[in-house]
């Protein structure tokens, strides 16, 4: 009894820090601009989510990705846009990479925070807008991104 109440105040503390973080850490990165933004990780997740059929994964990615992108200003939904395109043209093309267990994730990341800046360059000349300034900023953001993979 004691080890069933231990395991579920871990798992509820755990599911605290996680909506803590997915609320509040888009609003530190509009403020502090050289934090990461981490749309490839949280891309991942999602991904993972969705193949997975784990509602949670899919949940706090899409909570966090719009909330990252209200509090930026970014297009919204452009992020869930590009990783269900990532999903469903380019991950099936993973398949050969099964034995490399790190290979799907780090291409994965990489391919999502590629695809989620060419559509934003899409969307700035569509729109004769300037969403976000390419800097060393986002290489900094890629390079994070990758780094959390080793986490999951």
């Amino acid at each position: 009894m004691k080890e069933d109440f231990q395991e579920s105040f871990w798992k509820t503390l755990l599911w605290v820090i996680v909506g803590i973080f997915i609320i509040f850490y888009p609003m530190l990165v509009s403020i502090y601009v050289f934090l990461p933004l981490m749309i490839g990780f949280m891309g991942y997740v999602l991904v993972l989510g969705i193949k997975k059929v784990r509602i949670a994964y899919i949940l706090t990615s899409v909570i966090y990705l719009v909330n990252l992108e209200v509090n930026l200003s970014l297009p919204l939904l452009l992020s869930f846009v590009a990783v269900l395109f990532f999903y469903l043209v380019i991950f099936p093309q993973f398949d050969i990479l099964k034995k490399c267990t790190i290979c799907s994730p780090m291409l994965s990341v990489i391919f999502i925070d590629l695809l989620y800046f060419i559509f934003l360059m899409g969307f700035d000349i569509v729109t004769d807008q300037v969403s976000i300034a390419i800097d060393k900023l986002l290489l900094y953001s890629l390079v994070v991104d990758m780094m959390l993979v080793f986490l999951l």
